[in-house]
């Protein structure tokens, strides 16, 4: 009877203890991957994106970790695969892309940038034409504002070139002012940033209308719960002390102005890129 007693009470406690258990994991935040589009190299990337997710993961209580690939298409590959659960990009608005499900949460208050056809300042072309068959680089087949605008632009102008793609932005400038390519496709945003950051100067040989930042987009698969958490979180954090320092303080890393906050991102904020896909070429899509 004494050793059934125990037994009895081992088993008890043996439950208890699996309850326990499973009720702490239940309570464990889930994890999600957080994809941004490299806009700079991937060290500088993880650098600007890091605090700000840590800060987000702190405030939101739902944990996100970043995953980047070594250029901006394998990032987006992430994506478009299913990897990651939420992403900061521009690239999920055309047709296809848009019946995945994704869905628009935030941006930074930046003004629009411009897709932009750059050269050197001290080069010897001063006109678009210059640059038929001569080498352009780009940042990535991926990138919509410095790679789709720009080569749709010269596809329209019949201006045939050399496409070379250099990874990311940073890669790109690189190649330009190493002297391998003679113009490059770029995001105005970026190319003042890189001028703060190296001291280097570009020629303007063409710029387009303007688009919206990137924004911050969520999976279908993410919970309503936990998306309005992060979402909340990164409304929130311009008018928080210490996430306004963070903002500052990543900002400042990249060279760019400190935006002030995150605004939500709303469907007609990025009806230019939906209109862009509306006639670009097959290859652009």
């Amino acid at each position: 009877m004494f050793a059934k007693h125990w037994f009895r009470l081992f088993l008890l406690c043996f439950s208890l203890g699996g309850l326990t258990a499973t009720a702490r994991a239940a309570d464990a935040p889930h994890t999600y991957k957080f994809s941004p589009v490299n806009q700079f190299g991937v060290e500088l990337t993880a650098s600007y994106w890091n605090p700000i997710i840590q800060y987000i993961s702190a405030k939101s209580g739902v944990n996100l970790v970043l995953k980047i690939g070594r250029t901006s298409a394998d990032t987006t590959s992430y994506v478009l695969a299913k990897e990651v659960e939420f992403a900061f990009t521009n690239h999920l608005f055309n047709e296809n892309r848009r019946r995945m499900g994704w869905r628009l949460l935030v941006r930074r208050d930046y003004p629009a940038v411009q897709a932009q056809i750059l050269t050197t300042a001290d080069s010897p072309i001063t006109d678009l034409k210059q640059l038929a068959d001569e080498e352009v680089v780009f940042p990535g087949r991926e990138a919509f504002v410095a790679y789709k605008v720009t080569y749709a632009h010269l596809l329209a102008s019949q201006i045939p070139v050399k496409v070379v793609f250099g990874g990311n932005h940073d890669g790109a400038f690189a190649q330009l002012f190493s002297g391998k390519v003679k113009g490059v496709g770029v995001n105005s945003q970026l190319a003042e940033g890189y001028t703060r950051r190296e001291n280097k100067h570009f020629r303007t040989l063409w710029s387009s209308e303007p688009f919206n930042d990137l924004a911050l987009m969520v999976s279908p698969t993410v919970p309503e719960a936990d998306a309005k958490a992060v979402t909340d979180a990164f409304l929130a954090m311009g008018q928080d002390p210490e996430g306004a320092a963070v903002i500052k303080r990543v900002s400042e890393a990249v060279k760019l102005p400190p935006f002030t906050q995150f605004i939500p991102a709303r469907e007609e904020d990025y009806e230019s890129y939906v209109e862009f896909y509306r006639t670009a070429p097959a290859s652009l899509q």
